[in-house]
Order: structure tokens, then C-alpha cells, then sequence
């Protein structure tokens, strides 16, 4: 069955970087297109990068765009999602997903922009 867990969250000062991980399996990862979704408490969850299946396509929320990198290795079925200069306004669980029929989701990662 599909399966996706997401590492790498944490507590980070205004200006920091994270980087997530989102390990699949279950599928063909190297053919479908994934995705990271943040939700903040109280609001609706957001797309905020995409990645094609190869890689040559990616992204972005307007509001992450010159910030976040999204990336893929396909021999370690893995998604990534580099984030630099992080803001409070950041703060959310991150998700990552697939569509393989109906939508796959991960447990999230909380990520938390503080001093």
C-alpha cells in the first residue's frame, strides 16, 4: 500500500533553514508527480511546491517562491523541500502527497518559526 512519511521538522528562528523529507513506497515513484502541503492552525491546507516525476518540472507557492526548493531522488524514492529564510508566518504541518487514483497523504512534520 502507499506509504509516505515525512521527517525533518523541527523548531527554527526566524531566517533558518529546514530541509523535509518525504520517503514513499508502495507505488512507482519515479512516475508520479509529488507534492508538499502545509496547513497552519485554523486555516485551510495549501499547496506550496510540486515536482514532476523526472524533476524538470517544479512549483511554487507565491509565497514561498525564491525560499523553498523542492527536489526528488528517484533511486532513493525520496521528495524533498529545502527551506531558507523561514518566517513565522511559516509555522505549519507539512504534508507531503500523491495522487496514484485518489490523494495519498504522510502524517506531516510540524515546522515552528520562533525566537
Amino acid at each position: 500500500q502507499v506509504q509516505l512519511v515525512e521527517s525533518g521538522g523541527g523548531l527554527v528562528q526566524p531566517g533558518g533553514s529546514l530541509r523535509l523529507s518525504c520517503a514513499a513506497s508502495g507505488f512507482t515513484f519515479s512516475s508520479s508527480t509529488m507534492r508538499w502541503y502545509r496547513q497552519a492552525p485554523g486555516k485551510e491546507r495549501e499547496l506550496v511546491a510540486s515536482i514532476s516525476s523526472a524533476g524538470g518540472s517544479t512549483n511554487y507557492a507565491d509565497s514561498v517562491k525564491g525560499r523553498f526548493t523542492i527536489s526528488r531522488d528517484n533511486d532513493k524514492n525520496t521528495v524533498y523541500l529545502q527551506m531558507n529564510s523561514l518566517k513565522p508566518e511559516d509555522t505549519a504541518m507539512y504534508y507531503c502527497n500523491v495522487w496514484r487514483a485518489v490523494y495519498y497523504w504522510g502524517q506531516g512534520t510540524q515546522v515552528t518559526v520562533s525566537s
